[in-house]
């Protein structure tokens, strides 16, 4: 076994300690990665204060953390896919059963018989704890890790593995490209990936934000045109004249504005999830042959595909960098939505 360590909670109040456990040793398929950075997505903090109880019911002692970028120093001697100092990620799930029809055409994070999530579940045995990359080492099996470009700042492609996979699996699944025009609700962690996904694919891109003050940040990462969702006139005049839309809050808030604003057959597409449902409109949808649909993360491929895109593009993410003395405050503000876009835990030097 290797010996590790991590920073965990052991309870719904949120407080982070270091803690001490154990990884598998290499097996001939796996690669060690020693993490520099891990991101801090929102699922973390519901996970930690076990918001999300009756979906995905909190393990403590809990180390969260799926947005992970590293270092390999070991490799199994079957491993194919990577070579020591190669630079991999890991996203949001870790094995999965390898034989549903999800998992044999890439889409491994609808497995029939559940992923092994990164954190906060169990390896394919059902009974192994799986801790996650607010840690030093990480020992994965080399099919369910992704190859990062090396280049540049690696801190803002941590994200990437959850936030980033999460929007460019709908944008990519609805074609979208030039001569659209792309609608982002919310400009927060997954909003402000969007934007910059989309602009380059080559869409026409407008944010909608209850927040005046983000029309800066907006059209810095990218967007063309700014809706403040509360103005009802802006929101009218905005009525049927968008290609795509794709819906980042997970906050309660009414939908039917959004389906309005699509064309004849537009899609709105959710990555957020509110707490309370919506009521919908159907004839908003049937006179409009207008699509609704929802995107969960993405396979490996994809997710691969999403990296490669956005290195050949220089998309990363806007993050902040902190210390893991500092996850309690990162955890509060990003509740206050007070971090423009992510923070990024620097695992390096702790």
């Amino acid at each position: 076994m290797i010996e590790t360590r991590g920073f965990a909670v052991h309870g719904t109040d949120a407080k982070f300690s270091p803690f001490n456990f154990e990884r598998r040793d290499v097996g001939p398929n796996d690669i060690l990665i020693d993490i520099e950075y891990c991101g801090i997505c929102h699922s973390d903090i519901h996970q930690v204060k076990d918001e999300w109880h009756d979906m995905m019911p909190a393990n403590y002692p809990m180390v969260p953390g799926h947005e992970i970028v590293g270092r390999v120093t070991k490799v199994g001697v079957g491993v194919t896919k990577f070579k020591e100092g190669d630079i991999a990620g890991i996203g949001c799930f870790v094995d999965s059963c390898r034989e549903c029809p999800s998992c044999t055409t890439g889409n491994e994070h609808y497995c029939f018989k559940q992923a092994a999530f990164t954190y906060n579940g169990t390896e394919m045995d059902r009974e192994t704890p799986t801790y996650g990359g607010y840690s030093k080492h990480y020992v994965i099996d080399e099919n369910y890790a992704v190859k990062v470009n090396a280049e540049g700042d690696l801190s803002g492609v941590a994200p990437l593995l959850c936030a980033g996979i999460t929007t460019y699996s709908p944008l990519k699944k609805f074609n979208v490209g030039p001569g659209q025009k792309v609608g982002v609700v919310g400009l927060g962690g997954l909003g402000h990936m969007a934007v910059k996904i989309a602009k380059a694919m080559g869409a026409d891109v407008t944010v909608f934000s209850t927040s005046p003050g983000k029309e800066a940040d907006a059209q810095k990462l990218g967007a063309s045109g700014f809706i403040i969702s509360r103005d009802a006139e802006a929101m009218t005049a905005a009525a049927g004249t968008f290609n795509f839309i794709i819906d980042t809050v997970s906050a309660d808030h009414d939908v039917n504005p959004y389906i309005a604003a699509l064309g004849i057959g537009g899609v709105l597409a959710f990555v957020g999830m509110p707490g309370s449902p919506n009521t919908i409109h159907q004839a908003s949808l049937i006179m409009g042959n207008k699509v609704l649909a929802g995107s969960l993360i993405g396979g490996i491929p994809e997710t691969q595909e999403m990296l490669d895109f956005c290195a050949k593009h220089g998309v990363t993410a806007d993050v902040e960098l902190i210390s893991p003395d500092r996850i309690e405050e990162a955890y509060d503000r990003t509740v206050k939505s007070d971090v423009r876009y992510r923070f990024v835990i620097d695992m390096k030097n702790a």
